[in-house]
């Protein structure tokens, strides 16, 4: 079986910043993620491969035998716009994209230019609502 690509790493987060982000608002947005990322995951940050900021981890194993690790929560800060990795498709999920604000969706996370574009507030339940999800349907480091 392959092996995943994306594994955490000691590669250091504000090293990665510093040297892969080259937009000052880029920076601050990423600064001001990893706070609010580090807040409500209760986890601090790592890199996960050689792009992805991750918080935590859990478990997961797909029916066809597929498994690996993954952060809980996660951004990349790409060129063109942020990577979010903080979606789980649930209902209330659903129902919170309708008041995120600007963004567009991917097939597993959710693609904003700048965090000014969207509501803090309804992100934070977003992430908050994922890492309930993987709580209960996964091998979760959020576990108690």
């Amino acid at each position: 079986m392959a092996k995943n690509k994306t594994t955490e790493t000691e590669v250091s987060v504000n090293d990665f910043i510093e040297s892969y982000v080259d937009n000052e608002q880029k920076k601050v947005d990423s600064y001001q993620l990893i706070d609010l990322m580090r807040e409500w995951s209760g986890f601090e940050p790592r890199m996960w491969g050689p792009t992805i900021i991750g918080f935590g981890r859990y478990h997961y194993k797909y029916k066809s035998g597929h498994e690996g690790d993954a952060p809980l929560l996660g951004f990349s800060p790409r060129k063109a716009q942020f990577s979010l990795y903080i979606f789980s498709n649930t209902d209330k999920s659903n129902r919170l994209l309708e008041d995120l604000g600007k963004f567009k969706m991917g097939k597993a996370c959710i693609y904003v230019k700048k965090l000014s574009d969207i509501n803090i507030q309804v992100l934070k339940e977003l992430c908050l609502e994922t890492i309930a999800y993987l709580n209960e349907h996964h091998e979760c480091a959020c576990r108690n």
